[in-house]
């Protein structure tokens, strides 16, 4: 079974530094995409960032400049650096996984959530 093992998070003050990673354990064969999501309270989850196989990378408009994600292939691992940090960064962040379970098999994974919060 593919897990995804969270990482990181904190409180940190606005304008501050967090980094979140996510590795992705388990029998598997390949993965397609890692990314990572964000659920404010209140609010419906939102895309903070993906990196499929090739390494390109999406990033949500409002985090576009301040949050780097970058994908370690060898170690099935995701990186998300954030800067610059908004009290409207807070929230719930999810890890997710695009996965191929087999050469046949595909599955979608989430992480069990780790939450930052930016105080102002």
């Amino acid at each position: 079974q593919v897990q995804l093992v969270e990482s990181g998070g904190g409180l940190v003050q606005a304008g501050g530094s967090l980094g979140l990673s996510c590795a992705a354990s388990g029998s598997l064969f390949s993965i397609e995409s890692m990314g990572w999501y964000r659920q404010a309270p209140g609010k419906q989850r939102e895309l903070v960032a993906s990196i499929p196989s090739d390494g390109s990378t999406n990033y949500a408009d409002s985090v576009k400049g301040r949050f780097t994600l970058s994908r370690d292939n060898a170690k099935n691992t995701v990186y998300l650096q954030m800067n610059s940090l908004k009290p409207d960064d807070t929230g719930v962040y999810f890890c997710n996984g695009q996965v191929w379970i087999t050469k046949w098999e595909y599955r979608e994974v989430w992480g069990q959530g780790t939450l930052v919060t930016v105080s102002s």
